[in-house]
């Protein structure tokens, strides 16, 4: 059993080895092993052990230049966790080694022959044809139960329709947990005891318990199943039970969770629509004084949040996982630099949620959160620049949840003091600079690293961060001038 679930459609769905070998135009011949294996991604090493150039999943394709020891060279592929071996006969061999098909046959590992008129790049091609036709199959699946969810939920009995549904697009049963365990509603085919057994016990799993799982995964009589807990706060939990789990399953069971809670989430008051409203007015520019009476007194805390599956639940997937409808989705995280490769002032969105401060806030799968300090109604502001540098630092340092840490050398600064400073320092960098120094300084000067967080070429970091030197005028190995301009970046 496994306490996480992908959190959205991978950016290209595996493919299975049998769709390639029924590509006539490339020739292809299973050898050994089975076909009804997945592959993520194809990889060509001629190296005499490939292990340390694996990433696990791929279609291993080589002529065999320093294929000295079969057996061993075999051993080293499935212990990598390759899917399957595609062996060119020209120009080094002109039949496969014996010793090899021998190897993958004992091992189980997939042998495919490519022949002498098909070139590597050919069958790199197909596959990732092959990724983008399931890939844009999984869009539009994912889109048409979205809509028909929402459907669903429009319907005069929402809960069961909306379980249909979700049944239905998954082809397999949804059931409905009570807080004690009890099956409340339930749609779709009947399965065996015994996955009914097993999911009402991944059910239980969840809860309402603070900190405690949000998803869970696991195997029972036979079937893939899953439970997700509902963010109503009564402990309901969704229970899926299907013969498979396609990339694009977890999204749409993402909306109905949302769905569900929404429509299972008790009547909302006279207290909590005065309190949703004077929210709006605060954002809108009221005085805090003026709406403290209506907001209540508090403790608050302020949530930004950054990143989600890009589906359109997945603010309000946010919100009810959180446990509050007080959400806004509309603006920026103040000071936030564009990411390597996003145009200079093209901010990704963030969300801000405010909680009541009692409430848990604990890191969630597919966002990175930035938590202020439980402050009262007058205190929002400060508490809304609180979460917003706490977004920040996650985002450098790549955490998951970073909260605003009282005290220290920033808090001896006056905020605007600290951001004129900033400003006045930095001047000189684009914002393309000054962010490469950002994410440079995050990672103590790892060039590799810093590449990598910002998917450019190392070289490209190099001459960045010494074009910044120069126009900053600034010795970038000074310990001293490094903590100057983390300061400004991070008071921007």
């Amino acid at each position: 059993m496994t306490s996480a679930e992908p959190a959205a459609t991978p950016p290209a769905p595996p493919v299975s080895l049998t769709a390639l070998l029924a590509r006539r135009d490339l020739g292809l011949r299973l050898l050994a092993g089975p076909e009804d294996v997945s592959i993520h991604w194809v990889h060509t090493s001629e190296m005499a052990d490939p292990y340390p150039y694996l990433l696990g999943g791929e279609l291993l394709m080589t002529a065999g230049v320093q294929l000295a020891d079969p057996a061993h060279y075999v051993e080293r592929v499935v212990e990598a966790g390759a899917a399957a071996l595609a062996f060119g006969v020209t120009p080094v061999y002109d039949t496969v080694p014996a010793e090899l098909v021998e190897a993958c046959a004992r091992h189980g590992l997939p042998l495919v022959e490519v022949p002498p008129r098909t070139p590597f790049t050919a069958v790199a091609r197909a596959l990732w044809r092959l990724m983008a036709e399931a890939r844009l199959y999984e869009l539009r699946r994912v889109t048409e139960a979205q809509q028909s969810l929402a459907a669903a939920a429009a319907r005069p009995t929402p809960v069961p329709a909306v379980l249909g549904a979700l049944a239905s697009r998954l082809g397999g049963r949804a059931v409905l947990f009570a807080a004690d365990g009890t099956p409340s509603v339930a749609a779709g085919r009947e399965v065996p005891a015994e996955a009914t057994r097993a999911l009402r016990d991944l059910a239980g799993v969840l809860g309402p318990r603070p900190g405690g799982p949000a998803s869970a995964g696991g195997d029972g009589g036979g079937l893939r199943l899953a439970a997700y807990a509902l963010g109503g706060g009564d402990g309901l939990t969704l229970g899926v039970a299907t013969e498979r789990r396609g990339p694009g399953d977890h999204t749409i069971a993402g909306v109905a969770v949302v769905l569900l809670s929404l429509l299972t989430a008790p009547h909302r008051g006279a207290d909590a629509t005065a309190r949703d409203g004077a929210l709006v007015r605060l954002l809108l520019g009221a005085a805090p004084a003026e709406i403290a009476g209506t907001l209540g007194p508090g403790p608050w805390t302020v949530v930004h949040a950054r990143g989600g599956d890009g589906t359109p639940f997945a603010a309000a997937g946010l919100a009810a996982a959180l446990g509050t409808p007080l959400m806004d989705t509309g603006g920026t995280a103040p000071g936030t630099a564009s990411a390597g490769g996003t145009a200079p002032g093209a901010a990704l969105r963030a969300v801000r949620l405010l909680l009541p401060a009692p409430s848990p806030v604990t890191a969630q799968s597919g966002w990175t959160l930035g938590v202020s300090a439980p402050v009262d109604a007058a205190g929002l502001a400060a508490a809304d620049a609180q979460a917003a540098r706490a977004l920040r630092r996650a985002e450098a340092t790549g955490a998951d949840l970073v909260r605003h840490r009282p005290g220290g050398l920033a808090a001896l600064v006056d905020p605007d003091e600290a951001t004129a400073h900033a400003r006045a320092l930095l001047a000189p960098l684009s914002e393309p600079l000054a962010e490469t120094l950002r994410v440079w300084l995050s990672l103590h000067g790892g060039w590799d690293r810093t590449a990598a967080a910002m998917d450019i070429h190392r070289n490209t970091v190099r001459q960045r961060i010494t074009r910044c030197a120069a126009l900053l005028d600034r010795d970038l190995d000074d310990p001293d001038v490094r903590m100057e301009l983390w300061f400004a970046l991070t008071s921007r």
